[in-house]
């Protein structure tokens, strides 16, 4: 019996579960997955968390109902991984030997990097909407606060869902003016980016709605620390943005694990083959999702794609095969820009977003890089697919890991 295991049960983690166990149904592989939450976590739902949009009970379930019959699921959390004795450690000692490991374990916010921020004003006038207990704190706040200047912001790149930042003060514009106090609030958009976003196509799409919304735009601001007694962020040429509530996109990191694994960078992402998403050190060992340092989006949608592209890979792999390079860093995005409307942007490692149809040409019935009513249902409809076809591993016939030229 070999062993194939695989560390983390977000998003990445139990779709290869799902795609593995329908592929491996022989008695020759035995499947694990492991990790120490027992909830998991529709992340896309914490945008609209802080915006009375949903309910907590809309973007939480349990792991166990999302991974297959047949699949092993270890709750613990995970010490170490020895990468060149083929074995994991948990947290109690138990030891866990593999011949074939999937990394799944993610990114998460890490605060504590900049001088001020998890201080004592965090969760007061300074928030952050990337994690649950974080966005459920801000709709709190958002429900009584009476106005003044709020700032979103983004410490610096990578970073989880790239356009969540945008969408946040484009909501934040439609909340306002929903409780009828827009008069009452500036708003200031700050990116450590030369612009709104991370490609020019859409940038200029972007930048454009901003200015639009009465939106600020402060651009190349690389914080330094966060000052609470005068309430200003500070970068590090000393230029100053102050604030009454501050809703910051801290730096984003890999799991300490892999630190402590040392298999990873500076921000414990682990160097991965882009292409075939094998570790660019151990020929067992894949990446799947915000773990690796592949220079694509780090969203669902590119988990996805990823994702099947990943499981024929394993597969190969098995064979003895050598691997398909077809990862082409494909990512899809729905961006809610306010009133009931969305953009949606598809784009890969080379290739600009479009204007067009998605996902068939000249059909639709989504449209890229426009604002429309049927986006933004579409982001809607998104919640109902991720849990009921994504996670459990559905192939999405008219979606294709490799994005359309």
């Amino acid at each position: 019996m070999k062993r194939l295991l695989i560390l983390g049960a977000g998003t990445a983690g139990t779709m290869m579960a799902n795609h593995l166990s329908h592929e491996l149904k022989n008695k020759d592989w035995e499947i694990t997955i492991v990790d120490e939450q027992i909830k998991h976590y529709y992340q896309p739902g914490y945008l609209f968390l802080p915006f009375d949009i949903y309910e907590p009970k809309d973007i939480v379930k349990y792991i166990e109902e999302f991974i297959p019959k047949g699949v092993k699921l270890i709750k613990s959390k995970i010490d170490i991984i020895h990468p060149k004795e083929n074995r994991v450690t948990l947290s109690g000692g138990e030891q866990l030997p593999y011949d074939i490991l999937i990394i799944a374990t993610g990114a998460s916010i890490a605060p504590e990097e900049i001088s001020g921020m998890k201080d004592k004003e965090w969760q007061r006038s300074v928030f952050d909407f990337y994690t649950f207990e974080g966005a459920l704190a801000l709709r709190n706040k958002l429900r009584k606060w009476e106005g003044g200047k709020l700032v979103v912001h983004i410490t610096e790149m990578p970073i989880k869902c790239p356009v969540a930042p945008l969408e946040f003060a484009f909501l934040a514009d439609s909340y306002f003016k929903s409780k009828n106090m827009r008069d009452l609030v500036e708003i200031t958009y700050v990116t450590p980016l030369s612009g709104a976003f991370t490609k020019p196509k859409a940038t200029k799409a972007l930048d454009h709605l901003l200015e639009e919304k009465n939106i600020h735009l402060e651009t190349d601001f690389a914080i330094e620390h966060i000052n609470n007694e005068n309430k200003t962020i500070v970068d590090y040429s000393g230029r100053e943005i102050s604030f009454d509530l501050l809703v910051t996109v801290p730096t984003n990191k890999g799991d300490e694990l892999i630190a402590r694994s040392g298999m990873g960078d500076e921000l414990n992402y682990i160097p991965t083959h882009k292409a075939t998403l094998q570790s660019k050190n151990y020929d067992n060992v894949f990446v799947l999702g915000d773990a690796s340092d592949i220079p694509a989006s780090k969203a669902g949608s590119v988990a996805h794609f990823a994702a099947e592209i990943l499981t024929e890979n394993i597969l190969r792999f098995m064979k003895g095969e050598s691997l398909k390079a077809e990862f082409d860093g494909h990512a899809n995005c729905f961006i809610e820009t306010g009133n009931g409307k969305a953009l949606l942007i598809d784009f890969n490692y080379t290739h600009e977003p479009e204007e067009g149809s998605f996902p068939f040409p000249g059909i639709g019935p989504l449209s890229l890089l426009k604002e429309t009513r049927i986006n933004h249902m579409g982001k809607l409809a998104f919640r109902w697919i991720y849990w009921n076809m994504l996670l459990k591993g559905t192939h999405i016939p008219f979606v294709s890991g490799s994005m359309q030229e």
